[in-house]
């Protein structure tokens, strides 16, 4: 009997150990915080964070001002200079999510070839592309492998790391070329904010990007590596394989609404900064010269300039942009007494979705395939690609051909179209491209050309890229002095993260001295512009 019941006792506390370590277990885990994630609301996730991540896609964020578009004239908002400080934080974020949602399709089953995976090839092109062409050789090989005991990893070369990306793009485009012909994701279309689930479409993106990632590459043209006029010719001679953009209604862009993903200018903050914005010389001043409308789109009259010389509202002589390193003060009392160009607050402060922000668009394309056919790296038709760009971005803006309408506020309700005064413009596209100073040309004329239209396509959309082609090219001239900061001087790059001195200090160190002797500056050169 006893040793029924020792046996009896033995089994319940067995049974009542194992119990009491499933508990602890189970208390371990945070019923709040999900330990795994389906691979669609990633996607979902991470292609909205492309409108307003640290790349700077945002229109009216602090790259557009640096890209000299428009400048801050009130003091208690911030300036103008250029902050170059690094970070890796929001980028290795991205990342992090990225790596994740490929982990998370193959989890759930998804075969190898997936469209999870080949978006996040794409995502990491794009990533490392804008985040090398900001610092030069950054973390790739090593890269968020934490887990992994890789806690310092060491710095790729910016060749390296542009090599990757390259391969990454061609990963994508094959994966999602074979994709066409499988079932599709159901959740994968709903989620996938630019093309639902349409892969043709992405497909032309990546090939488009591919082609912002090597002319990116034109002082290395001759670099048996990398290969850029036979990855370019590639391209654009087999458009089986390679699909490009045919129009701007391909464009890799986001687009906003009035419910939660808002225009940054919109009708609930005009009062806030609608008068504190006005237009950057280099933007205006390079309308004006071609006489091109599209300064009648995007800004105001300088309207003290109409009241002073009885000019129209459509007079181009109106339209005066701000030096971007002109002091703030001076700035201010220009812009508020109404001898500079404000926002055009019709087309962004009148409704909550204004337009689309391009990330990777059909017009730069255009000029991307102009630019690589004026410098000879492929054959083709330059003034053809270069027409095409210029006409679509000026579609983009609503402008025809005939009479075009424009609204400028001068004071009331942006929201109230009573409050607009009207101008009517007579627009030929044959007679604006005719122009000597537009119609394109062969040489170095016609590049520079190609140049000023791409930097004026890019005008609140595409992130750092205005930025990138004119450190690359010296087009357009950008404005220097005082109110940049860095001494009046442009930057070149970011520095890197503080925190790589303390944390990974070798490896930080052995690629400061390989590019920049030793001083991790902001007037470094990168080897992409040597």
């Amino acid at each position: 009997m006893k040793k029924i019941i020792s046996v009896g006792l033995m089994a319940l506390l067995i049974i009542t150990t194992q119990s009491c370590k499933k508990r602890f277990e189970d208390l371990q885990i945070n019923p709040n915080q999900p330990v795994t994630v389906p691979p669609y609301l990633v996607l979902g996730k991470e292609l909205n964070d492309l409108s307003n991540n640290i790349g700077g896609n945002a229109p009216w964020d602090n790259v557009m001002r640096y890209n000299q578009y428009y400048c801050r004239n009130y003091q208690y908002y911030g300036d103008n200079a250029y902050n170059f400080a690094g970070t890796f934080g929001n980028y290795s974020n991205d990342l992090k999510n990225i790596l994740q949602m490929e982990l998370e399709a193959a989890n759930a089953g998804s075969a190898a070839r997936n469209p999870y995976a080949a978006t996040a090839k794409f995502l990491k092109a794009y990533y490392f592309y804008n985040l090398s062409s900001l610092m030069g050789d950054v973390p790739l090989s090593d890269a968020l492998k934490g887990l992994t005991n890789i806690a310092g990893p060491k710095y790729d070369t910016q060749k390296d790391v542009f090599l990757q990306i390259l391969k990454w793009l061609d990963e994508a485009n094959d994966d999602f070329a074979a994709l066409r012909n499988d079932a599709a994701d159901k959740n994968f279309v709903a989620y996938d904010l630019f093309y639902k689930g349409d892969f043709t479409k992405w497909q032309k993106n990546v090939n488009a990007f591919k082609l912002r990632v090597l002319i990116a590459l034109s002082k290395k043209s001759a670099d048996t590596d990398l290969k850029i006029g036979q990855r370019f010719t590639e391209v654009i001679t087999n458009s089986a394989k390679f699909p490009l953009f045919s129009g701007i209604g391909d464009n890799f862009s986001y687009k906003y609404n009035a419910d939660f993903n808002r225009y940054p200018t919109n009708p609930s903050n005009f009062g806030f900064d609608a008068l504190r914005l006005n237009m950057a010389g280099t933007w205006v001043s390079n309308l004006t010269t071609l006489q091109d409308p599209r300064v009648f789109a995007t800004c105001e009259p300088a309207y003290k300039l109409i009241d002073q010389n009885s000019w129209g509202l459509t007079d181009f002589r109106a339209f005066v942009g701000s030096p971007t390193a002109e002091n703030q003060t001076d700035m201010e009392t220009k812009a508020q007494g109404g001898f500079y160009s404000l926002i055009g607050r019709y087309r962004y402060y009148r409704t909550f979705t204004a337009e689309e922000g391009i990330i990777v668009g059909y017009p730069e394309m255009c000029f991307n395939i102009a630019e690589a056919i004026n410098r000879g790296w492929v054959t083709g038709d330059a003034e053809q690609w270069y027409r095409n760009g210029v006409d679509a971005m000026i579609k983009f803006y609503g402008i025809v051909n005939g009479n075009n309408t424009f609204y400028f506020l001068r004071s009331g309700n942006p929201t109230n179209l009573a409050d607009y005064r009207t101008a009517t413009y007579s627009f030929d596209f044959n007679t604006y491209y005719n122009q000597t100073t537009v119609k394109y040309e062969t040489g170095a004329a016609g590049l520079n050309k190609i140049l000023l239209q791409k930097y004026l396509a890019f005008f609140m959309n595409s992130g750092w890229e205005a930025f990138f082609n004119q450190r690359r090219t010296g087009i357009p001239t950008f404005s220097t002095g005082a109110g940049i900061g860095n001494g009046g001087v442009l930057p070149k790059r970011w520095t890197y993260p503080v925190s790589e001195q303390n944390v990974n200090n070798a490896n930080w160190k052995t690629a400061v001295d390989r590019q920049f002797s030793g001083q991790d500056v902001v007037g470094g050169d990168l080897w992409i512009n040597k």
